[in-house]
């Protein structure tokens, strides 16, 4: 069943009634024959070693329908490399480990780099867009997913119910966004989102108008969650930041690119939960500090395509309106969380809130500081324009790390 956000910008598919995984699936095999399914997993090498990743690969294995698995290690040497072909190994579908710090695919990146084409920073929007990359050059899907590699609670329904609106034959949907409520061990989770994104894109509009870009992005029940897919063709004109505003730069994009009668979200799961990133309030460059940096900063570049002008003096209004906005929700917050029986800290809530205005301002002090600044991965069809033969070479690179025996 299905119905609409408030505003009505965007197909939500709310679970009021859930169909069993097997139903799901069985029609998911069905749609394959016409809409042939791959799954892009990102990963850093330290998460096959978390408690998460290991229940993921033992649920993918007992999925039906997927082409391809392909997976973007990050930080890895040789050693970790052959002992993730290990981990992996117990995937019964075709899979391919992107080894990002390889010695090919680190060949290819700096033959990217010599065209100024390549990602300028390490992250998950790096990981992806390579990941993307292999997609295309593969050639095995109309349809792609993308999840996180540190959820808790996974489940393959949760895979199933993302791919349905994109794999479905008689639908014409090019995007789909996942959702589920942030609630674990009696808490109320997502302050980023909550916290930050919610009364940011609230400010935005206070200040500069019910702009159809802010309602766009205010229309999604959970902006920042890390699942999503789409028809493997949206690959191809989207430019994705390198850091912690993919999510955001994901929508952006297939906003500008598709009307919104293309684009949904669907509810994955009733209970969700995963790693946990710190606060770091004394360290910019991790955690929630540098993942609220990142989201500001790539908020701002998107507003600027759309024509609005910034200021020192408007960020110095932006951050003091969304301050203001923050508490009220943190009132508000606090007695839905009591009415629910959950717990909410009022005291970090807010602590959050101050760094998160903060870095509202320093995100815009940056943004001014650097207007000749290359904030988006091109995206892949402007690669094959420069360099049309370097996807086939990119698929061949992974063959050759994937191929088997010792050494290799």
């Amino acid at each position: 069943m299905s119905d609409f956000h408030q505003n009505g910008i965007i197909t939500d598919f709310h679970n009021l009634t859930r169909r069993p995984v097997e139903a799901l699936e069985a029609d998911l095999v069905g749609f394959s024959t016409q809409r042939p399914m791959s799954l892009i997993l990102p990963s850093l090498y330290s998460e096959l070693e978390g408690p998460a990743l290991a229940n993921i690969v033992d649920q993918l294995a007992e999925v039906p329908y997927l082409s391809e698995i392909v997976i973007g290690l990050d930080r890895a040497d040789r050693d970790q490399f052959d002992r993730a072909r290990e981990f992996f190994s117990r995937l019964p579908q075709r899979h391919r480990i992107l080894w990002n710090d390889g010695p090919g695919l680190r060949a290819l990146d700096a033959e990217l780099e010599a065209q100024g084409l390549a990602p300028q920073q390490p992250g998950k929007g790096r990981n992806v867009w390579y990941c993307a990359g292999y997609v295309q050059a593969s050639g095995r899907s109309e349809a792609v997913a993308l999840h996180d590699c540190d959820i808790l609670t996974y489940d393959r329904g949760m895979l199933a119910r993302l791919f349905y609106p994109v794999a479905h034959p008689y639908f014409n949907y090019e995007f789909c966004k996942g959702y589920y409520p942030r609630i674990a061990d009696g808490r109320l989770n997502g302050r980023v989102s909550r916290l930050m994104v919610t009364p940011l894109l609230r400010a935005l509009k206070q200040m500069f108008g019910p702009l159809p870009y802010l309602e766009y992005l205010d229309c999604y029940r959970y902006p920042l969650s890390g699942e999503f897919a789409m028809r493997t063709e949206v690959l191809d004109g989207i430019r994705i930041p390198a850091d912690w505003g993919l999510e955001i730069g994901v929508l952006s994009e297939v906003h500008r690119n598709y009307s919104t009668r293309r684009l949904c979200q669907v509810d994955l799961a009733d209970s969700y939960d995963h790693k946990h990133q710190p606060v770091s309030e004394e360290d910019a460059s991790g955690g929630l500090n540098r993942m609220s940096l990142d989201i500001a900063k790539a908020l701002y570049r998107k507003l600027a395509t759309q024509g609005v002008t910034f200021s020192a003096e408007g960020f110095r209004t932006l951050k003091a309106t969304y301050y203001r906005m923050a508490l009220d929700l943190i009132e508000a917050y606090d007695h839905d969380a009591r009415m629910n029986g959950l717990s909410l800290d009022r005291h970090s809530e807010e602590r959050a809130v101050e760094l998160f205005a903060t870095n509202l301002l320093e995100a815009g002090g940056v943004f001014l500081d650097n207007p000749g600044e290359r904030p988006f991965i091109p995206s892949w069809n402007r690669v094959r324009a420069a360099i049309p033969d370097l996807l086939p070479r990119m698929a061949e690179v992974v063959e050759a790390d994937n191929a088997p025996g010792p050494g290799r």
